[in-house]
């Protein structure tokens, strides 16, 4: 009977507990909602759709900058210089305010830990009220009691612990500081290269002008030849097709101008439609030459001063430092410590000073061998860093070598589309004279129209290339400063063809 009893009260338990967890399913709160929204989207498949109130909310977004156009500049947005534009980016650039505020953490953190070789000293006052209990031959007692007091306390010594903690603050800010210096490199380059490519596009539009305005002086010409009887209208058809051909190449690349010059003013960090435009200073761009220092000099320069390179190699200090410190952390320390306050109370009026100091020697036994393997740590994250310092060496030296080789091939191009341009110029006067005289066809005419406009584009474009390495070389050497200058010493090449005012300059 009683096993019987034993065996429906268990029954009876089991259903209950079935009951209850079936009450708290029923009962578990769902995803809470957003703004009266669901919190998640109702499938993987499905996005989200946000409430009217978070998107019209715009508290967290950044602030706008105060002014893009810095005010000694806004007067001549319509004549900006090379020398304008990077002094605006670096203004208004994020990444070199990013890097700037990075340094100053730094900076900070090793102020801070610089502060472990002083003493530390708090103030505290504590005011206590004590009251105890009347028990038999003593009566009830109330009392208050006021303790200021100074507490104080000094590492003596720690085996290089704290002077490995220093050092690591200080490698991190050396490293900091060369990252920003890296950041206005790259920044420099970046606003020359779409400076650089905003030119050119001005200077192929002039070409494309130019061959437009040609290519209507050979359709007269084909024009007044049939006019006469000497030219079939074949010959008509086909001069109006290149011109059309022109006229489409002409609009096609000043398009291209406008994208390039949002591009610019993208690089400026200013609006795309921003009315502003370059100018480019007589002579600026008319030396095309090769860099005086050999390919070796530059290596060495740029392992030497490269910004990144020198930032890595801090960082490596860094972790060897964090390797001192933490091996100091496994070995005994040595402190100082101190503590002095005064206490008044109603028995004493006038208060009474108590101090006590102590001299501690902390001997590390054992913590898990979490010590040992913060050690173990360290030394891996150092091993890291001098790897990547090494294999970032090693891209340094590959930089300036093909930097340095890519400018030799830019500045022969831009001696051969030199050479390239006159003989095509040349090609074109002659036939445009012959088919006016009646002795050369209107194909000869055009292959030597579509000649001479291939060399002008190409003359851009070696231009284009040659400012363009050239930049990269100085950024990839570390001779790049941040007014987009360096002291690359370019040798002018005496028998390069001299510009023709025909092809757009010596602008690239």
């Amino acid at each position: 009977m009683e096993l019987a009893i034993s065996r429906a009260s268990g029954l009876l338990t089991c259903a209950a507990c079935a009951c209850l967890v079936a009450l708290g399913a029923a009962c578990a709160p769902g995803l809470p909602g957003v703004y009266g929204v669901p919190a998640t989207s109702p499938a993987p498949s499905e996005g989200w759709t946000p409430p009217a109130r978070v998107l019209a909310d715009t508290s967290g977004a950044p602030p706008a900058a105060a002014t893009a156009v810095p005010p000694d500049l806004a007067g001549r947005l319509q004549r900006l210089t090379l020398g304008d534009v990077i002094d605006i980016a670096l203004r208004n650039n994020r990444a070199t305010r990013v890097t700037w505020a990075g340094a100053r953490a730094a900076a900070a953190s090793y102020g801070s830990a610089r502060g472990s070789y002083l003493p530390t000293v708090d103030f505290d006052a504590t005011a206590t009220r004590v009251k105890t209990v009347a028990t038999q031959g003593r009566s009830a007692v109330e009392q208050k009691l006021y303790s200021p007091g100074v507490n104080l306390s000094y590492l003596v010594f720690d085996f290089g612990g704290r002077s490995g903690s220093v050092d690591a603050a200080r490698q991190a800010l050396v490293a900091a500081d060369f990252t920003h210096n890296a950041t206005l490199q790259d920044v420099v380059l970046q606003v020359e290269q779409a400076y650089f490519i905003y030119v050119a596009n001005q200077a192929l539009v002039d070409a494309r002008q130019a061959t437009l305005a040609e290519a209507r002086t050979n359709l007269e010409a084909a024009e007044e030849r049939h006019r006469v009887g000497l030219a079939t209208i074949a010959d008509v058809l086909q001069a109006r097709t290149a011109v059309s051909q022109a006229q489409l190449d002409a609009q096609s690349t000043e398009g291209d101008l406008l994208t390039a010059r949002g591009a610019l003013a993208l690089s400026l960090g200013l609006p795309a439609n921003l009315d502003y435009d370059v100018e480019v200073e007589p002579g600026s761009y008319a030396t095309v030459g090769l860099v005086a220092d050999s390919v070796e000099a530059l290596i060495e320069r740029a392992v030497r001063e490269r910004p990144d390179l020198a930032a890595a190699r801090a960082q490596v200090r860094e972790a060897r430092a964090q390797v001192r410190s933490a091996r100091a952390a496994r070995l005994p320390s040595l402190a100082l410590s101190g503590t002095g306050e005064r206490t008044y109370s109603a028995s004493l009026p006038e208060g009474d000073y108590a101090y006590n100091v102590s001299l501690g020697l902390q001997i590390p036994l054992f913590s898990g061998f979490s010590r040992e393997y913060e050690q173990r740590r360290a030394e891996a994250e150092a091993e890291a860093a001098a790897a990547q310092a090494e294999g970032l060496e090693q891209q340094v030296v590959y930089e300036v070598f093909s930097s340095y080789y890519m400018l030799q091939t830019a500045t022969r191009r831009v001696h051969t589309a030199d050479e390239l341009m006159a003989s095509a110029r040349q090609a074109a006067d002659v036939a445009l004279g012959r088919y006016r005289a009646g002795v050369g066809s209107i194909l000869d005419l055009l292959a030597a129209q579509s000649a001479l406009a291939s060399a002008r584009a190409q003359r851009v474009q070696g231009r284009l290339e040659w400012y363009t390495s050239l930049a990269q070389l100085a950024r990839d050497a570390g001779a790049l400063d941040a007014r987009g200058q360096s002291d690359l010493r370019v040798v002018p090449d005496s028998t390069a063809v001299p510009p023709d005012s025909t092809a757009a300059g010596a602008s690239p």
